[in-house]
């Protein structure tokens, strides 16, 4: 009698099972898996160069926006810096007899508001009052002003306000500043004459 084979002997018995073939497989499967590593890890190594490139792309990205919007919301601030400057010379030449009016009062409230909103915004003037010494970093003089009795490159008036956003000048002050004082006589080219 005749046993028959199943399916699963017939392909058990196909395998080779001698060492050398076992080997050959071994050393063959060994060699797949060390290039198989290497194309992991250079895989890997470009991940990880483009996801840094990403990175900084997303930083750099950001900076410009940043620096955009900076620049878009200077512009802006230096747009509501002239509404201030008409506020604030509407409030001070406002006639005596609308001291006490509601609706200068409310002028007057506006205007602190804007004051305000611009401070919160981190703008804040530049101190340009008069007996302070010129600075051309924050001041732009327009005007020297001889006989005031105040020393050279002195502020004399503060023509228009000078606004700083943050630790940068935004818009320097409008200042008048004391010119030298022309009280030194000039030397005679006349010779003295002497009385006998």
């Amino acid at each position: 009698m005749t046993t028959r084979k199943t399916r699963a002997q017939e392909r058990a018995d196909e395998i080779d099972i001698s060492p050398t073939t076992l080997l050959a497989q071994i050393e063959e499967l060994s060699s797949q898996l060390v290039s198989a590593n290497k194309q992991s890890d250079d895989y890997l190594a470009a991940l990880q160069r483009e996801r840094a490139e990403f990175l900084n792309f997303k930083r750099r990205t950001a900076e410009e926006r940043e620096r955009d919007l900076g620049l878009a919301g200077d512009d802006l601030i230096r747009k509501v810096l002239a509404v201030a400057d008409d506020f604030d010379r509407a409030i001070e030449a406002r006639p005596p007899e609308l001291a006490d009016n509601a609706w200068a009062e409310g002028i007057a409230a506006i205007d602190r508001k804007l004051g305000s909103l611009l401070e919160s915004e981190g703008v804040s003037q530049i101190n340009a009052a008069p007996g302070r010494h010129f600075d051309p970093r924050e001041h732009d003089a327009i005007a020297n002003v001889p006989g005031t009795g105040r020393p050279e490159g002195e502020i004399v008036d503060e023509v228009r306000r000078g606004y700083r956003l943050r630790d940068r000048v935004l818009r320097p002050a409008l200042v008048a500043v004391a010119a030298p004082s022309t009280t030194e006589e000039a030397p005679s080219s006349q010779p003295e004459t002497r009385a006998n």
